[in-house]
């Protein structure tokens, strides 16, 4: 068989260069758009998902399987395709930049080009043709997938510069996102009040001087937003650790991501209800990818639970709402998630905290007894039914061998193998992943045919842009007007290229 270079590099170049491919159908046009990020989800994340609440809610068994569509299942257009411009398996940034900026990137990325230079996201768009904007996410919001929306830096790992630009002190159009969403308080705040800011800046202080609202806690949220809805602009940082699964979630101090997509929704609903122009949002279920890197099987399956009834009412808002699209892909798939012979959901179900979690209790216990603490208390706590003294022995060991993670990733694995799970890896991976969207009636088939099918994931943005009517090369012209000296950093960009692809490998995410 011949195959044709030059055909084989026209591709290369059309993958690496970002080019989209040809334009489908014109798409039905609407007045606000929601995009949802299921970070690190897969297929094998909603087939075990699914299949957990078919057992556990009784409509079928293990051994008697009746599994019934959930959530996304009833709203499917197609498969993206996932690469970053440097490597096959992308990371949150590089593919957050394809999917808020059209553009593909190096990892490490956010929301610049492969020669450092900045591209206008499809939030950043709206914001100039006068959409109210928003960012909903459920692990720091100055996190790789809410900055590429939000923020324009070299290197993902400059958390406190992105949060002065997404609030608006640094970025070239001042403050533009209307409801910010999400955990970081840290980046927000300056050492000497507890946060990680070397320049003496408290970011919270100077967005309450240019008339933001701010939560700090869940009982801020509800009170702010006691009609249903909260004053704009809005900034919620929520003190979210590391201990912020929904299955340990404390909803005194942490709302769900199902309650923060309500009060955002119905907070733009509201101020654009007399407009013509109306928002764009990006909703981002974090901890899906959080999970699939921890191996956290019983972690998965209640965050993507989450991501489905979140979808769920989207899908309901938009039959209310039929002004209103909305479209979904995961940026990777992460973990290799398999579920081979002997899969039993019920073991999973047995787990009653994420690893996260347990292991803060390991590292709390204060008691002189902690090889009976780990067999009586916490073993049990992650679910495994059929252990010995010997497991737990082995357990221990690791634990005085190599610490506290490595013991606590030995116990998922032996839950994962009495329950049929199997991760391939702790990283990302380079599989497609699945797209879901919805729009009320004909508008759902004009949908299907424009963005449906296998889609390249710069593909995603143009789209929205022509379902709302924006331009997103007029936001990349906006921010280069006046030079792009805010960029920080970008003589250094080959060393930053050469550190963000290293730390890819060693643990994309």
């Amino acid at each position: 068989m011949r195959v044709d270079s030059l055909s084989i590099a026209a591709t290369t170049a059309a993958i690496f260069t970002g080019c989209a491919e040809a334009a489908g159908p014109h798409p039905p046009k609407a007045k606000n758009f929601i995009y949802v990020v299921p970070d690190g989800y897969g297929i094998a994340s909603q087939v075990m998902a699914r299949d957990y609440q078919s057992v556990m809610n009784g409509a079928g068994s293990v051994e008697r399987p009746n599994t019934a569509k959930i959530g996304v299942d009833n709203m499917v257009l197609g498969t993206v395709r996932t690469q970053a411009s440097d490597n096959l398996v992308t990371d949150s940034s590089a593919s957050g930049t394809a999917f808020a900026c059209g553009v593909k990137t190096y990892n490490g990325a956010v929301s610049v080009d492969d020669d450092g230079m900045p591209v206008g996201s499809i939030l950043e768009a709206a914001f100039l043709d006068g959409f109210k904007t928003g960012l909903v996410v459920t692990s720091r919001i100055t996190h790789a997938t809410p900055a590429v929306y939000s923020s324009h830096v070299l290197d993902r790992g400059s958390e406190n510069e992105i949060a002065a630009q997404q609030i608006g002190k640094t970025h070239p159009f001042g403050p533009f996102v209307d409801l910010l969403i999400g955990g970081g308080r840290r980046h927000y705040l300056p050492k000497a009040e507890g946060g990680t800011r070397e320049d003496d800046v408290n970011l919270i202080e100077w967005a309450i001087e240019q008339g933001y609202t701010y939560a700090e806690d869940a009982s801020d949220l509800k009170e702010a937003a006691e009609k249903g809805t909260v004053p704009l602009p809005f900034l919620g940082l929520f003190n979210l650790t590391h201990i912020s699964y929904e299955m340990d979630r404390d909803p005194e101090t942490e709302p769900s991501l199902l309650e923060t997509t309500k009060i955002a929704l119905d907070t733009l609903e509201a101020a654009t209800k007399k407009t013509r122009k109306g928002y764009f949002i990006m909703i981002e279920a974090s901890r899906i990818d959080h999970a699939g890197h921890a191996n956290d099987a019983p972690a998965h399956i209640h965050e993507t639970l989450m991501f489905n009834e979140v979808m769920n009412y989207i899908k309901e808002y938009i039959e209310d709402h039929p002004d209103t699209q909305m479209l979904s892909a995961a940026d990777h798939e992460c973990g290799g998630l398999t579920l081979i012979d002997g899969f039993d959901p019920t073991v999973l179900a047995r787990a009653q905290y994420s690893n996260d979690y347990l292991m803060a209790m390991w590292d709390n216990y204060n008691g002189e007894d902690r090889t009976g603490f780990l067999r009586d208390e916490l073993v049990p706590l992650y679910g495994l039914g059929n252990y010995t003294d010997a497991d737990i022995q082995v357990f221990l060991n690791i634990y005085e061998e190599e610490g506290t993670a490595p013991m606590g990733l030995a116990i998922l694995k032996a839950v994962a193998k009495e329950g049929g799970v199997n991760w391939s890896t702790g990283g990302h991976t380079a599989a497609d992943v699945v797209l879901h969207g919805y729009a009320k009636g004909k508008k759902y088939e004009d949908m299907k045919r424009a963005i449906g099918g296998n889609q390249n994931n710069i593909n995603l943005p143009g789209y929205i842009e022509k379902v709302l009517g924006l331009d997103m090369s007029k936001a990349t012209k906006a921010l280069r007007k006046d030079g792009v000296g805010w960029v920080e950093k970008r003589d250094q960009l080959s060393t930053i290229k050469r550190r963000a692809e290293a730390a890819a490998k060693d643990h994309a995410h």
